[in-house]
Order: structure tokens, then C-alpha cells, then sequence
């Protein structure tokens, strides 16, 4: 699942306004005009059913801007910081946060950011899967949620990914 199809399908379940957009991406150290993000949540213009498309290949036009993984995690960044309030940093730290140099799976830190910003439990996330109709068990979820590197960890596919975002619509739009 491509990145800006995240955005588009998060910002729907949670009734984000184009101005918090804005303001999320600058929590997150991004700085985005309300332009650009309207950019950034339209698909290009080029088919998405073609075998041969490759996320890299979709060229970037006045219309459309790629959203990056790094661009998505400040944006979940901000997310948190948002939703939960900002924190002091610690002494060393910067006050914005920094997007990780972990090759972690986008659709992991998705589920993981997701959870931290609305303060949702492993059994609420279990009941949004559920309402997205798919079966995620307590141990798959854990292991979804873990580290990368961990004995347990397990990557989020893009279908887990698809349906916590149809169940956080239905949750949260009714």
C-alpha cells in the first residue's frame, strides 16, 4: 500500500481537517503548505491496477506529491504529538522528533503510532480488526507491534494495514 493512500484512508477515518494536517506534518518537523497537502492527498494520474507499476516509478506532477516514508513518519510523529499534547524533551534531546534509521516496516510503525496517538489498547485494536471483518489474534498483534530484530516480530502486510484503517472508519465515522 503506498504511503499517500495511508494519509488519504487515515485522515477519512479520523476526520483530520486540512489545517491539522498542516499542523501534524509541523509537529512531526515537516514543514507543508495546505496546498501541498491537498497534493499530497490526491492519487496521481496514472492507473494504480498496472502489473507493472512500481511505488518508485509514479512520477511526481503539479498535482500530486509522493509522500516518502520519512515524510509518514513525521507525519505520525506529529500525530502523537498532536493527539497526546507535547512532551519536555529530556536533556540531549532535540525537541522534534526524529524519524528512525530502522528499516521497520511503514505499515508496523503505522499500527504502532496509531496506537500510541489514541490511547487505544491491544483490545481495542483487536475490536477494530474485528470490525474491519479479519481475525487478528493477541499474539499476532504483539508480534506486530514488537521491535524489529525481535525473536517474535512480525512484519504488518499491506492487508492488515488496509483493514485497521477500514476498522478505525468504522470505529471512529460510524
Amino acid at each position: 500500500m503506498e504511503n499517500n493512500d495511508i494519509l488519504i484512508r487515515l485522515r477519512y477515518a479520523l476526520d483530520i481537517k486540512d489545517k491539522d494536517m498542516v499542523e501534524i506534518f509541523k509537529f512531526g518537523g515537516v514543514e507543508v503548505a495546505k496546498e501541498d497537502v491537498l497534493k499530497i492527498l490526491t492519487k496521481p494520474k496514472d492507473s494504480y491496477d498496472d502489473e507493472d507499476y512500481y511505488e518508485d516509478d509514479v512520477p511526481e506532477d503539479e498535482e500530486h506529491i509522493k509522500c516518502t516514508n520519512s515524510m509518514l513518519e513525521s507525519f505520525l510523529n506529529g500525530f502523537i504529538t498532536f493527539k497526546r499534547g507535547k512532551q519536555e524533551p529530556k536533556p540531549g534531546q532535540s525537541d522534534t522528533p526524529v524519524p528512525s534509521k530502522s528499516r521497520e516496516s511503514i505499515n508496523n510503525q503505522l499500527l504502532k503510532k496509531v496506537k500510541i496517538a489514541l490511547a487505544l489498547t491491544s483490545e481495542d485494536m483487536l475490536d477494530i480488526f474485528e470490525r474491519a471483518g479479519i481475525t487478528v489474534t493477541k499474539g499476532e498483534l504483539s508480534a506486530m507491534l514488537r521491535k524489529e530484530g525481535h525473536k517474535n516480530y512480525k512484519q504488518c502486510l499491506d492487508k492488515y494495514a488496509r483493514n485497521f484503517l477500514k476498522g478505525l472508519a468504522l470505529k471512529y465515522r460510524g
